[in-house]
């Protein structure tokens, strides 16, 4: 089984520490946000395929072309097109079921787990009080996901936030790429789930950090003392 983690991104909002690193590699416990990533894989993930881009060169150099016995493999994404175009870099590599994963978030293992072993196109979501700061993931029976809402365009209140974690098959590449909004040169990854009419399941997480600014980076050490 592969794992696409989207790693490209420069994150300005964690200046001046990005200034020599790329936010995937900031450390959070003694470990790099991506060391947090391959170590919640499950066994069967075998394959780890990296979508790199600001100092892309800096993360090919710490892993090289192994990690704990996961094949490593390097996707440049050179121009920064949303997370759908992130994917698409991707697409020669794949062949079946993969996981897609946040390159600067923290998810639970146990979540992975549960995730990789889905039949279905599936997404982790994060039960909450408060939704403003993510994407809402509506709803109906049998958790069958009807939308999935950015931030901007919901209200808050409670219910599941999209944790940007997937699992998804190569069926996703048979479908046209959808602007994460009109008019916008970024294509977003659930837009275009969401536009292809495929069942998209929701699964619940036990924890989700999502490592936004400086200041997230000693929350996140907290949080992981206590899970």
């Amino acid at each position: 089984m592969q794992a696409v983690i989207l790693a490209a991104g420069r994150g300005t909002r964690m200046k001046p520490l990005t200034d020599e690193t790329p936010k995937p590699m900031l450390e959070v416990a003694g470990k790099s946000l991506l060391e947090h990533k391959f170590d919640a894989l499950p066994e069967e993930v075998d394959e780890i395929i990296l979508i790199v881009g600001y100092l892309a060169n800096k993360i090919r150099e710490r892993f090289g072309e192994n990690y704990n016995g996961k094949h490593m493999c390097y996707v440049e994404q050179d121009i920064l097109d949303g997370t759908m175009g992130a994917l698409a870099r991707a697409k020669d590599l794949l062949t079946d079921r993969f996981l897609v994963l946040n390159g600067d978030d923290i998810y639970a293992p146990q979540d992975i787990r549960v995730l990789a072993q889905s039949t279905e196109w599936t997404v982790l979501g994060l039960q909450r009080d408060d939704l403003t700061s993510a994407a809402k993931v509506v709803f109906g029976e049998n958790r069958l996901v009807k939308d999935i809402i950015e931030a901007s365009h919901h209200d808050g209140g409670s219910g599941f936030l999209s944790t940007g974690a997937f699992l998804l098959d190569t069926k996703i590449f048979d479908y046209p790429m959808i602007p994460k909004v009109p008019g916008s040169d970024e294509y977003g990854l659930p837009q275009t789930i969401l536009a292809s009419k495929q069942p998209l399941h929701l699964i619940e997480a036990s924890y989700w950090i999502v490592i936004t600014d400086p200041e997230d980076l000693v929350r996140a050490e907290v949080i992981l003392k206590q899970v």
